[in-house]
């Protein structure tokens, strides 16, 4: 039998896979992405899509396709699909026989054994029907390890003093906290609580109540009747929630969302980070509860901690990253992609089992906290130097986050930028490593909205823009080397390597004829069947559409045949319906 056993993170909105070779962990890629969304669902053929195939479709045919199947795990029920009905477990052993298969064509080998791992708060009935799915794959489970504990191995690898992390684990569908000690090659849980019904696809659902408020209010019309609209306005929520991790406001724009009594309704409006945090700012605090019960479990004091390891994609919230510093005290591990770290820990149990030992891997973060100055309060009261930092200290790079800053008076003219480096509350007590003025502001009174974004990227070169929102007058500075100042400045510790990831250089497999949206061809023949009976003003959208699509084609522009795919399967929908 072969000795490779891949390491599989199973999860709600997306899964991976992962194998250790020559003593590294390596991702595998799917369709050229190391994340493959947990979809699954039919074509207008009743072929079967799977992952970003599935996805793909979800917005135009949610009733054939299935998402976060996950959170149906253990249950002792059938979901439909076309003219079958299926056991999650079914629906789950898709998704891993995808991955199985994306495996086998970069390892260039059978892959027949698999560590899968589960949430730490996962019923026995839940853990058996993901070892069935498993082997209902062609795979044999190796172990069912817990994500806490497969995050804890891709930070540590096995080694190390001992000491003890909070993996604070909030996914799609899901969510646990665990405190787990670690020596040499032991890893325990301590303690764990947490909720099987709770993560980032209940902030989307929150955006997605904001949405439909918004068009009952505006246009008198609930979407919630119109499953091919809700389904839209999902996925316009998700991104929005993605878009207000990096920066303070997200635009959300569907066109041809619904039809009203004086024509298509298109939605357009901008959802603040502001706004946002106040949404979830109770499920926020029920996943810290969690955190003072899996403490209180495990016997430990906030003191006791060592560190805190973020796992899932929702953790890329910064209201999540600071209310747990603010609760334990340490500032949240980010070095591994919060998305990739469990399916890389279970690799590395795989490599374990298999008797292969595990060598360090190497990520590159910034060793400083970068941000500017603000008027804010300061130790109670109001003080104009208070630092505001946007991009913190061990912060994989490259990496570029944004934060919204407002006039403090009617009619300013102008504004003062300054960069600095440092850790202190205090900006005038870090170090400044720049300054740029924005003159000519627009004449409107006290908050006109500013957005500064900073990019660092992995030569150490800061580039620091600010814009009125307003207008878009900018003014930008490029800071170059700017660890290496710090370093001859002996502002901190020279750059840190830690323990990360290195890619593969094997290609994925080649995606089958129906992964991906609906082929360009199929839908441009159907927008020009449209074209005899469309209105003049239709007709022009309909004839538009189809040419940037075809000039995106002849340029090769994925991302641009992506964007133009979209804009004229929206209006085929439209016209169709």
């Amino acid at each position: 039998m072969n000795d490779t056993i891949v390491g599989i993170d199973l999860g709600t909105t997306n899964s991976e896979v992962a194998v250790v070779r020559d003593g590294r962990v390596q991702l595998v890629e799917v369709e050229g992405e190391y994340l493959m969304p947990s979809a699954v669902g039919l074509d207008d053929s009743g072929d079967l899509l799977v992952g970003e195939a599935a996805r793909n479709q979800h917005a135009l045919h949610p009733e054939r396709t299935i998402r976060s199947i996950k959170r149906r795990m253990g249950e002792d029920v059938k979901i439909p699909l076309g003219e079958r009905s299926y056991t999650p477990q079914e629906l789950s052993a898709v998704i891993l026989a995808r991955l199985k298969q994306a495996a086998e064509s970069q390892l260039g080998e059978p892959v027949q054994q698999a560590v899968i791992t589960v949430p730490a708060y996962f019923s026995d009935a839940q853990r058996q029907a993901t070892r069935d799915a498993g082997q209902l794959a062609g795979l044999e489970v190796a172990r069912i390890i817990n994500e806490p504990t497969a995050a804890a191995l891709a930070y540590e690898g096995g080694q190390g003093e001992r000491h003890h992390s909070l993996v604070y684990d909030l996914g799609g569908g899901t969510f646990d906290v665990s405190v787990v000690r670690m020596e040499s090659e032991v890893v325990e849980v301590l303690a764990s609580h947490g909720d099987n019904h709770l993560g980032g696809d209940d902030f989307d659902a929150l955006i997605l109540d904001q949405l439909r408020a918004h068009l009952k209010e505006a246009h008198g019309l609930d979407p919630v009747d119109d499953p091919r609209a809700m389904a839209r306005l999902g996925r316009a929520a998700e991104a929005a929630k993605v878009e207000l991790s990096r920066g303070p406001i997200a635009r959300i724009e569907e066109a041809y969302l619904l039809d009203g009594r004086d024509g298509p309704i298109n939605l357009a409006l901008e959802l603040t980070r502001a706004d946002y945090e106040a949404m979830i700012e109770p499920l926020v605090e029920q996943t810290l509860e969690a955190v003072r019960t899996a403490l209180e479990g495990a016997g430990l004091t906030v003191a006791e901690l060592d560190e805190i390891v973020l796992v899932g994609g929702a953790t890329r919230t910064p209201l999540i990253q600071r209310r747990l510093e603010e609760l334990l005290g340490l500032q949240p591990r980010s070095e591994l992609d919060p998305d990739l770290c469990v399916a890389m820990g279970a690799a590395i149990q795989g490599g374990v089992i298999g008797g292969q030992r595990i060598a360090g891997m190497l990520v590159d973060v910034t060793p400083y906290t970068f941000g500017t100055s603000a008027i804010a309060e300061l130790d109670g009261e109001r003080y104009p130097y208070c630092f505001i930092p946007v991009i913190r200290k061990n912060t994989p790079i490259p990496v570029t986050r944004s934060e919204a800053f407002f006039t403090s008076y009617d009619g300013q003219e102008a504004i003062d930028v300054r960069v600095y480096q440092g850790e202190d509350p205090d900006a005038l007590n870090n170090t400044q490593i720049g300054s740029f003025r924005i003159e000519g502001l627009s004449d409107v009174p006290a908050g006109n909205v500013i957005i500064t974004t900073f990019s660092l990227d992995v030569d150490g070169i800061l580039h620091v823009s600010s814009v009125e929102k307003l207008t878009g007058l900018q003014k930008e500075i490029t800071i170059d080397s700017a660890a290496a100042r710090f370093e001859r400045e002996e502002m901190g510790a020279a750059r840190e390597r830690v323990q990360a990831l290195i890619d593969s250089d094997a290609q994925a497999p080649e995606a089958p004829a129906t992964a991906g949206a609906p082929p360009s061809a199929e839908l441009i023949q159907r927008a020009e069947r449209l074209l005899e009976t469309a209105t003049p003003e239709d007709r022009e959208d309909l004839v538009d559409a189809i040419e940037a699509l075809r000039d995106a084609e002849d340029q090769g522009d994925t991302e641009a045949i992506r964007r133009a795919g979209d804009t004229l399967s929206d209006l085929v929908f439209y016209l169709e319906s």
